[in-house]
């Protein structure tokens, strides 16, 4: 069967090259992004079966219009891909409120908006397939990139959580996480101004991000079309060579970590207490009085 898609982020990346691949085996997409302009012309090459709709996922309303236009025009949806994003370079102390809120508005709160928007309907419909664009910096973290790095561990928690919540409704959930690719994401990252204690830093990191090897983004294609057709998708999708060495890595570090402080961790616990149980039950009956 033909599938439905709503992507945002479409005009470039891994969101047009997946839309594109979606539309080229004859399958609907609704391509967003934040200028019409920029996906007009999947609409010249692929005609009806593409409905390109201007979203910029800080725009609450929007979201909201979007994906249900979209619904409204296609009549169900079966991929929903939260793809839109940002980065940000700057170390923890370099960077200001308003470009922290800013890259959480485009790559959390974006993501909220969008599912909050298409939640009712993929229940109403009882069927759908969430992908979650995270990345491998979800799963460990660098310097300088850090604020990113946070948005993609705080989408992998959402997501996480998400699964749970909508087995039940008959949807699925998977986090897709890329490994470094030759996109050109990078390009439009916002930079913080340099604090004279880091630039050596900054300047030695971003030679080595230069250098880090980068897959073919259009050999992602393929993995995506077989995560939308499985029967059974994960809740976890790793994109390119350097995510399962990377995960290994991480927990095995963590584990021994835990491990090796696990007295102290067991001593921390003290007398088991049931002070929470009576109010926990109240909320789950909704008569917790919070004030």
């Amino acid at each position: 069967m033909k599938k439905t898609w709503f992507i945002t982020g479409a005009s470039r990346g891994f969101g047009r090259i997946w839309a594109e691949a979606a539309l080229e085996r004859g399958d609907r997409v609704t391509a967003t992004a934040r200028k019409v302009a920029d996906v007009a012309d999947l609409a010249e090459r692929f005609g009806d079966a593409v409905l390109p709709l201007a979203l910029d996922v800080t725009d609450a309303a929007q979201a909201q219009q979007a994906v249900h236009q979209a619904y409204a025009h296609f009549g169900r949806l079966d991929v929903l891909v939260n793809n839109a994003g940002a980065s940000l370079f700057a170390a923890t102390e370099e960077a200001s409120d308003e470009q922290i809120r800013g890259i959480f508005d485009a790559n959390y709160l974006g993501m909220v908006r969008v599912l909050r928007a298409a939640m009712p309907l993929l229940r109403k419909q009882g069927s759908g397939h969430i992908l979650g664009v995270s990345s491998g910096l979800g799963i460990t973290a660098l310097p300088i990139i850090g604020f990113y790095c946070a948005t993609k561990w705080a989408v992998e928690a959402l997501h996480e959580s998400l699964a749970q919540e909508v087995e039940a409704f008959g949807l699925k959930v998977t986090l897709v996480e890329p490994g470094a690719y030759a996109t050109d994401f990078g390009k439009s990252s916002q930079i913080a101004d340099v604090l004279e204690p880091y630039s050596e830093f900054r300047k030695q990191f971003l030679i080595h991000l230069a250098n880090v090897e980068r897959g073919d983004p259009e050999a992602t294609a393929e993995a995506i079309l077989k995560l939308v057709d499985a029967e059974n998708p994960p809740l976890r999708l790793g994109l390119g060579s350097s995510i399962l060495p990377r995960a290994r890595a991480a927990y095995a570090e963590r584990l021994a970590t835990w491990e090796a402080w696990e007295d102290v961790s067991n001593a921390a616990m003290g007398e088991p207490r049931e002070s929470m149980k009576e109010w926990i039950e109240q909320l789950a009956h909704g008569t917790s009085n919070q004030a």
